[in-house]
């Protein structure tokens, strides 16, 4: 099993910059791939981005390339999600996923999600 649990969200003016945290426990295979994801009001849930925790390595979709950046902090199970250059279109409830690693992109399957928390952008 793993549990995620997602912190870091608030309201914040449009151009301005949050980091969301996404601490992570349970069996570590199960958690190789890390997402983010957000869901605005009356839309379908959107892929953000991924981290490889292995290496480190992420990738992104277009929509937030260069505004967005996934991490990780080994050492405190966390995974991190900081935006920057935001727009009332970035509000949403945003959530962390894990999932193993045999696929890890935005478009796979993911097994264990957080509780999501808000981000509200004010023009």
């Amino acid at each position: 099993q793993v549990q995620l649990v997602e912190s870091g969200g608030g309201s914040v003016q449009a151009g301005g910059s949050l980091r969301l945290s996404c601490v992570a426990s349970g069996y570590s295979a199960s958690r190789e791939c890390m997402g983010w994801f957000r869901q605005a009001p009356g839309k379908e849930r959107e892929g953000l981005g991924v981290i490889f925790t292995p290496n480190g390595k992420t990738a992104y979709v277009d929509s937030v390339k260069g505004r967005f950046t996934i991490s990780e902090d080994k050492t405190k199970n966390t995974v991190y999600l900081q935006m920057n250059s935001l727009t009332p279109e970035d509000t949403a409830i945003y959530y962390c996923a894990a999932r193993g690693a045999n696929v890890c992109a935005t478009g796979a399957q993911f097994g264990y999600w957080g509780q999501g928390t808000q981000v509200t952008v004010s023009s």
